[in-house]
């Protein structure tokens, strides 16, 4: 069988060949960056062309088997266009027994499509997993990467609304969630606070950016759990950014991936001790405290 036997793209499905080779640049072209190659892609068009995986095999100087091979091992890669909302439900052994199958079903009777499909729409992808590893909270749904334990059927139509609003939306003063925070530079430890331009009424965080040839400022809001931000220039959806410290210039980056979208993870220190991870890419909200100094923050002066 040959890889063209594989997917055959529909007629619709189109893609951007600069896109592909921009992709590619960011890591020159090297084909030890296969992996980050194919996550950029994956998450720019929701899964993988086959025209795309052509284009990489010729840059990279991969075989267009090893491509595919790595294509179809990683569960995290689909050849098939999915949905901007990935829905996963635990079967295995313990989700089994407290319900899931009853919990999937009603997943496919709200959105009309079988394990496996996506709705018309493109809006859900639907999954049945053997095991999501959280058997102790059965049983588990996870959604664009967020887990939900002990799920009931009422909560099934919930999810999907909540799913289609975005779990980022936060209300500023009312969630508890969202609280104020302090950062500086890991490398000069000089404080990045900027109280001079605030975001959601408090001092926002200053930074230098750069994508996409275009360089300038940044500022995000210094509460955690809201995703505000003002810029100097607007900045395209799905575009990885670059991030620097406006005092010593070095860029902020971290050997640690976003678990959602599969760009790198930028690092702040926090005051007090730890980090701050913000993913790198324009419209992934996805962001984490480690609140355990792994040697890179510095204290505030």
């Amino acid at each position: 069988m040959s890889t063209d036997d594989v997917y055959a793209p529909s007629a619709d499905e189109l893609i951007d060949p600069k896109d592909i080779l921009d992709i590619i640049a960011r890591y020159c072209g090297q084909r030890s960056a296969l992996l980050s190659i194919l996550g950029d892609i994956q998450a720019r068009y929701r899964h993988l062309p086959a025209d795309a995986l052509k284009i990489v095999s010729e840059k990279t100087g991969s075989s267009l088997v090893d491509v595919y091979g790595v294509a179809t091992f990683y569960r995290s890669f689909s050849l098939k266009p999915k949905g901007k909302h990935l829905i996963s439900v635990c079967l295995g052994t313990a989700c089994h027994v407290r319900g899931g199958p009853a919990i999937a079903a009603e997943f496919k009777r709200q959105l009309s499509i079988e394990a496996g499909e996506t709705t018309a729409d493109q809006e859900f992808t639907l999954d049945a997993m053997n095991c999501l590893g959280a058997c102790a909270l059965g049983p588990v749904v996870v959604i664009d990467g967020r887990y939900f334990s002990k799920v009931r059927i009422p909560r099934v139509r919930e999810l999907i609304d909540e799913a289609l609003e975005g779990f980022d939306k936060v209300e500023i003063g009312k969630d508890k969630r969202v609280f104020p925070i302090e950062v500086a530079c890991p490398h000069c430890g000089r404080s990045l606070m900027d109280p001079q331009r605030t975001i959601d009424g408090c001092p926002s965080v200053r930074l230098r950016m750069s994508f996409d040839h275009t360089q300038g400022w940044i500022g995000l809001s210094s509460l955690y759990g809201s995703h505000s931000i003002s810029t100097e220039h607007d900045v395209p959806a799905d575009a990885l950014v670059a991030y620097f410290c406006p005092h010593c210039r070095t860029q902020l980056a971290c050997p640690w991936r976003c678990p959602v979208c599969s760009a790198p993870m930028v690092p702040l220190a926090l005051r007090g001790g730890g980090l701050l991870q913000i993913c790198s890419r324009r419209g992934c909200t996805n962001h984490m405290l480690d609140l355990e100094t792994r040697g890179q923050s510095q204290p505030f002066p």
